[in-house]
């Protein structure tokens, strides 16, 4: 098999979907596992829709990631640069090449010049709607010889270059997912090549740049499918050798249409703000579409290298669970360590305004127990506003917490807490033995001890490990908690 060359060429149309991030992923676990070359190419051939920043955007977003590709366009030093040799990897850079393309299919007799303006266009296909047929192109210029095409030219008329695509032609080809597929060239148009304004359709610019790049095998998303008999026709009139394909399922919501910006995030940069990690992303991301063949579900990305085949890559598309990414989500934060979790989570106890930044930067051993003692229960990174919430403020208890605390054990354990945290030196002795001490002074012992305590420190039923909060919260809060709690309740 020749060497594996594979591209993620995303559109610079704004910011990144999680959808192409999936393509992404896929392309660099097949490249990765065959010892291959992963690359970038921007595609900007619609520069109507082009959006300031969006390169950048997606560059972060892929280092992000973790998917570093080692050829094509990449960020260094702030600047948009290109790495390789087969570029320019930006389509804007590559127009000769493509107008030498289109020259040469005219030359040929592949393709035409085409003048029929856009309202000529939509009454075509308005007839055709209301015939029941499908809306095409007529082939009216189809018929033009070369010299009254010029003549047109020379007057100045506005025109595109269509393909001449040959008459009812089956057109066959392997996909490594889905097999064999047939499609008739009667169910297709002649496709426009080079648009009025000199720059080149999507159909045109892919396949010259993939011929180019070198590309083996074209990974990308199934709504390309009815396009690549197009592309073939273009492969065999260039003469160029065909790639293998390869069209991955559609990234579905749970209503099984596509997942949309309508129907809430998709953008990469929205999961990254609401504190998901890559790790998590990218893990989930795998699992739409792919399944292992033992069912596993956790993989870090050197072990998705090792097990990923596209042959057990679904046909159907994925549904997006947002429920299960949650909880993949949550099982990498559990095994962050402190340190890095107390980076990671920093800026979100700063924008609640629970922590200043002097305070982040003089209480980090504070801030990594905090982490530690937290993490548990946490899904995203966000989550640490909420989940910490019981260390930053003392609200006061309701419902069946305040039923809790009035239990006729509870005066003599709130008493016997303070004086014990008065009376003696707050250290790791203290801590760890106190509610042990409480046990065995007052002979209250179990949920009478440990849910009260609890309550009168937090406001809450339920919350992080008693003794790490007593180490978080330190002498002078627990005694002012406590006390707090004797006033709420009347004493």
């Amino acid at each position: 098999m020749k060497r594996v060359r594979v591209r993620f060429a995303p559109s610079p149309t704004g910011y990144m979907h999680i959808g192409g991030l999936r393509t992404a992923l896929y392309n660099y676990l097949f490249a990765k596992q065959h010892g291959g070359d992963y690359l970038l190419r921007i595609e900007d051939t619609d520069q109507t829709r082009f959006v300031e920043g969006a390169i950048e955007n997606l560059l972060e977003a892929l280092d992000w990631s973790g998917l570093h590709h080692n050829e094509g366009v990449v960020c260094k030093d702030g600047e948009v640069t290109e790495v390789g040799d087969c570029g320019p990897y930006i389509q804007s850079k590559r127009l000769g090449s493509y107008h030498k393309a289109v020259d040469k299919l005219l030359e040929q007799g592949d393709a035409y010049h085409c003048f029929c303006t856009k309202e000529r266009l939509d009454e075509v296909r308005e007839e055709q709607r209301i015939k029941g047929n499908i809306p095409r192109y007529d082939g009216f210029c189809r018929g033009l010889t070369k010299e009254e095409a010029q003549a047109r030219i020379d007057a100045g008329e506005k025109y595109v270059v269509r393909m001449k695509l040959p008459h009812n032609e089956d057109i066959v080809f392997e996909d490594l997912i889905r097999g064999k597929i047939t499609i008739n060239t009667a169910d297709m148009d002649d496709q426009v090549l080079l648009k009025s304004d000199g720059f080149p359709t999507y159909h045109l610019a892919v396949v010259v740049d993939d011929e180019s790049m070198g590309i083996s095998h074209i990974i990308r998303g199934e709504e390309w499918l009815p396009s690549t008999p197009k592309h073939i026709c273009l492969y065999r009139m260039m003469g160029y050798p065909e790639p293998t394909y390869v069209h991955l399922p559609t990234v579905l919501n749970k209503d099984r249409k596509k997942l949309s910006k309508r129907q809430g995030d998709v953008a990469v940069e929205d999961f990254r703000a609401k504190g998901y990690l890559p790790e998590g992303i990218i893990n989930y991301l795998a699992l739409i579409g792919w399944s292992p063949e033992d069912n596993r579900e956790l993989f870090t990305l050197e072990e998705l290298v090792e097990h990923f085949t596209l042959d057990r890559v679904s046909k159907t598309g994925g549904i997006f669970d947002l429920d299960k990414l949650n909880w993949v989500n949550q099982q990498y934060i559990k095994v962050k360590p402190g340190e890095e979790l107390a980076e990671l989570c920093a800026p979100y106890l700063l924008e609640a305004e629970l922590m200043t930044a002097e305070e982040i930067s003089q209480r980090h051993d504070w801030l990594v127990l905090l982490l530690d003692t937290v993490k548990e229960g946490m899904q995203t990174l966000a989550d640490v506003v909420d989940r910490s919430m019981a260390v930053f403020t003392h609200p006061i208890p309701e419902g069946e917490a305040m039923e809790m605390l009035q239990g006729e054990q509870v005066p003599l354990l709130l008493d016997t807490l303070i004086t014990k945290v008065e009376e003696a030196e707050f250290n790791e002795e203290l801590v760890t033995g106190l509610l042990k001490s409480v046990q065995k002074e007052t002979g209250i012992k179990g949920k009478n001890l440990f849910m009260p305590t609890r309550i009168a420190l937090t406001g809450q039923l339920h919350g992080p490990d008693l003794t790490n909060l007593l180490r978080l919260l330190g002498n002078e809060e627990i005694i002012k908690r406590l006390k707090d709690t004797n006033k709420i309740l009347g004493r």
